[in-house]
């Protein structure tokens, strides 16, 4: 496993990956970097790395970085649907139930969505309550808040 920090706006955020795909892109509750780039860093965690950029500056509405991810049929199936939720826009948590074949379990998908590990990139964050509220996230909802109101400026310049 190889790390990389991420100096964000919002606090650090530490990227894994293996050799060739990104494993997770989490919130580290620390100030300051620990894990730089050395002549040992992937390219794909370079490259998730410059998208992470991108985005925070406003330039990149997408991501193409190759990731994996662990988990079960219904988690993998749950992940996949965040990724078709459209930049600078929210849906609930019972429309990704639904995208996936279960409209009863909305409870599911948000215990899903609350294991993704690979924030931002697979847009967890994007995901708010029925009610139209934002409701739980790992990074916490400030963050939440932060990265949905960066992506409607964004989308609007």
């Amino acid at each position: 496993m190889y790390k990389l920090d991420f100096p964000s706006p919002l606090g650090i955020v530490e990227i894994t990956s293996t050799e060739n795909a990104i494993t997770s892109v989490l919130f580290a509750e620390r100030e300051q970097a620990i894990y730089e780039q050395t002549g040992e860093t992937p390219a794909v965690l370079k490259d998730c790395y410059d998208q992470l950029i991108q985005y925070f500056n406003g330039e990149r509405t997408e991501f193409n970085v190759l990731y994996e991810m662990n988990g079960t049929e219904f988690q993998k199936n749950v992940w996949t649907a965040l990724t078709t939720v459209p930049f600078a826009k929210t849906e609930s948590y019972k429309d990704i139930a639904i995208k996936v074949g279960n409209e009863k379990a909305v409870r599911a998908v948000g215990t899903t969505n609350g294991k993704n590990p690979i924030s931002i990139i697979v847009p967890c964050h994007r995901i708010i309550g029925a009610n139209g509220k934002l409701t739980g996230y790992g990074g916490g909802l400030w963050r939440k808040e932060w990265l949905l109101e960066h992506e409607k400026k964004t989308a609007k310049e």
